[in-house]
């Protein structure tokens, strides 16, 4: 069933539509950069914890190495 409204309702029906439009864009682009924040914020965290488990290593063989250096009779 078609209604037909008069100018005044269709412009503002019209311009409703249009501020949902705009508001429900605004909410996407939100989520999308929260994903990205949340996507980059895991990644900086696995990447720290993948730094000190390296930097643990390096320690413990700078460690193991000097106790094998003195260790060796002179």
């Amino acid at each position: 069933m078609a209604q037909t409204f008069s100018k005044t309702r269709q412009r503002a029906e019209s311009a409703f539509n249009k501020v949902q439009s705009q508001f429900f864009a605004r909410g996407q682009a939100v989520e999308e950069q929260d994903f990205v924040a949340q996507a980059r914020d895991a990644k900086t965290a696995r990447l720290r914890e993948a730094r000190l488990a390296k930097e643990s290593d390096d320690r413990a063989r700078a460690t193991s190495a000097l106790i094998t250096r003195r260790a060796r009779p002179a």
